[in-house]
């Protein structure tokens, strides 16, 4: 396993595949894992369609690295990414791993094999599918380079890693008949964009004092570290509570259906509580990057146990 720790040599495999974040990857995978799930939920095996998922998937998954190629290119040349002072893991173009003329190379590539891998898509779900895909490298430059100064990047996490990730997964992958869009689809992509902010919470909790330094007007920056604190452990509870009354609760459900739900959930809430507890534990430091890769496994984790309790609900 390539570590941050090892001398790396310019522009190599090693450099790009560390300045890719795998980790951050789940966040791409756990919005369309739930919009198949819905799908497959929704049409049965006879209307599932394997082609508009998978790419679905890669375009997620390009467009994931692509943003983390985007922001850690402009930090650097804004000189947010200080060497001296940052908390988090390292980053490639301020570290030297990647050269900045490199890095804008990497970006135009991942934006363009991004565009190419959801193109298709436009055969499963119309010319819309190019708006969105469109609006989807946009954002991504407008995120860093705007958007998370002004505090609005949990706002761009919600819509573009929750509402429409799911429902545009769930849209395409449905044949034309079954093309609509259900309440509770939508409101998926809602929770699902409170547990992927999740992340951005805790990776802006720990980065705080530097972030207010440079005017960096986060949320966390503007509402407070303790505020923050309570806002990272509702962010899960608020996305249990939702899925769980969606799935599990109304005159149609009885009580064995909401112990099912319970014991789906179960594992995520332990381990959502359990991150939480730490995040507050260290308050700040380096120390807070185990927790960031801790809140990256508990995301997936939910993205699976939702995905089960859709079909099985």
């Amino acid at each position: 396993m390539i570590s941050e720790d090892d001398k790396i040599k310019t522009n190599s495999l090693a450099a790009w595949l560390l300045a890719a974040r795998p980790k951050t990857l789940t966040g791409a995978a756990v919005p369309v894992m739930i919009g198949t799930a819905w799908a497959w939920k929704t049409g049965g095996a006879e209307s599932f369609q394997a082609l508009p998922a998978i790419l679905c998937f890669l375009f997620a998954f390009l467009m994931q690295v692509d943003s983390n190629f985007i922001n850690d290119y402009f930090d650097c040349v804004k000189g947010n990414d200080d060497r001296t002072t940052r908390l988090g893991p390292k980053r490639a173009c301020s570290e030297g791993w990647i050269t900045l003329p490199a890095m804008r190379i990497g970006i135009v590539a991942t934006s363009v094999l991004a565009c190419l891998s959801g193109l298709p898509l436009v055969i499963y779900g119309g010319w819309e599918m190019v708006i969105v895909g469109a609006a989807c490298v946009l954002f991504a430059f407008l995120y860093t380079t705007f958007f998370s100064y002004l505090g609005l990047g949990d706002l761009l996490v919600l819509v573009f890693f929750g509402i429409i990730p799911v429902t545009l997964t769930y849209y395409v992958i449905l044949p034309t008949p079954l093309q609509f869009i259900l309440p509770e689809v939508v409101l998926s992509g809602i929770v699902c964009g409170l547990v992927i902010d999740t992340l951005l919470v805790i990776n802006n909790y720990r980065d705080r004092d530097n972030d207010r330094r440079d005017g960096k007007m986060t949320l966390v920056v503007r509402i407070g570290a303790k505020k923050t604190e309570d806002m990272y452990r509702w962010l899960g509870m608020t996305a249990f509570f939702i899925m769980f009354i969606i799935l599990f609760t109304g005159e149609q459900h009885s009580w064995k259906d909401c112990l099912l739900g319970l014991l789906i959930y179960a594992p995520y809430m332990f381990l959502h509580e359990k991150a939480s507890r730490a995040m507050t534990g260290i308050k700040q430091g380096k120390e807070l990057n185990k927790v960031l890769g801790i809140t990256a496994r508990n995301m997936f984790v939910y993205g699976i146990l939702t995905s089960i309790a859709i079909l099985v609900s």
